[in-house]
């Protein structure tokens, strides 16, 4: 049995004058739940599209379960499932009857029982979909995703808008999924949510992979495992006579008075003697210091210039 479920090699997509996707490799282990970061822009829904099959790559291959979407392109979808960031069902179909229209268009689908209980939708299987909350909704549409039993699941950003109650139930899906042997590919705006779920991570900017691995690799990459953050009690001054008498990089996040200054360390008991002194001769108006081990946001911040949702 191929070890990759997802093998992508060299892809490129033009749209114009814009280079979405520019000879982007991408290989998926059977079995992993894999993440897809990447900025706004970055090229993540057409890399999507182009392993999910709705879209043709100008130039590279995709091999999805072995198999090439332009000769056996149905026999993939019968064993993929995709849960798009929107999906518009009906006001007035009932939940058990979206899942089991859904499920007449697979040879071999789950049993709509079973896919209720999974959801922990049950005791909503009569309701309306329109009258569903936002987590029993997006629950559904996962629903939908999974009715025809794939061996790999796309989940394009399927906690955006949740409330935390209702994302630890969708990750608790995901896990369970994970838990049956299939595979999941998703994206994410939220780095907790990388972090805690998936195996390894993607990720991109500029239709390039930046880098790839698990998350404790990629932090580890970073070569300072702390971080310490400086808040102020007004408006900061320019970050880069600090920055220079520090003698490091300095980073900053927010805009105006909200913004914060990080600095990576990977001794804090002696360097934090020399950003202290550093901050006191350019007479910083310090409010707080606070200091975190290096995160998955931090590498995002390094490698794209950028934080998730820009």
């Amino acid at each position: 049995m191929n070890e990759f479920v997802i093998d992508a090699q060299g892809l490129h997509k033009r749209f114009r004058e814009v280079h979405a996707v520019r000879g982007l490799d991408l290989q998926v282990r059977r079995g992993e739940v894999f993440g897809l970061l990447g900025p706004n822009g970055a090229g993540k829904t057409t890399t999507l599209e182009m392993l999910e099959g709705l879209t043709t790559p100008d130039e590279g291959r995709v091999l999805v379960l072995g198999r090439d979407y332009a000769r056996e392109g149905r026999e993939i979808r019968e064993r993929i499932g995709v849960q798009f960031q929107s999906t518009q069902l009906d006001d007035k179909i009932k939940v058990r009857e979206a899942l089991a229209n859904y499920a007449s268009y697979y040879r071999k689908p789950r049993a709509v029982d079973e896919l209720l209980a999974l959801l922990q939708l049950q005791e909503k299987a009569g309701a309306l979909q329109g009258r569903l909350s936002g987590g029993q909704r997006q629950r559904l549409t996962l629903g939908l995703a999974l009715v025809g039993d794939p061996e790999l699941v796309f989940l394009d950003e399927p906690t955006t808008g949740l409330d935390p109650q209702a994302r630890q139930g969708l990750w608790d899906i995901v896990r369970q999924l994970k838990g049956e042997g299939r595979t999941v590919l998703l994206t994410t705006h939220y780095m907790e949510e990388a972090e805690m779920l998936c195996d390894r991570i993607a990720i991109m900017d500029q239709g390039r992979v930046l880098r790839l691995g698990t998350p404790r690799e990629l932090i580890a990459s970073l070569g300072r495992p702390s971080v310490v953050e400086i808040e102020f009690e007004t408006a900061p001054p320019p970050i880069e006579p600090f920055a220079a008498r520090l003698g490091q990089a300095v980073e900053a996040k927010g805009e105006g008075a909200a913004t914060v200054w990080s600095v990576r360390m990977s001794d804090p008991k002696v360097e934090l003697q020399s950003l202290l002194a550093c901050a006191e001769s350019e007479a910083l108006p310090l409010r707080q210091l606070h200091m975190r081990h290096a995160s998955l946001e931090d590498v995002f911040l390094q490698l794209t210039g950028k934080s998730l949702r820009d």
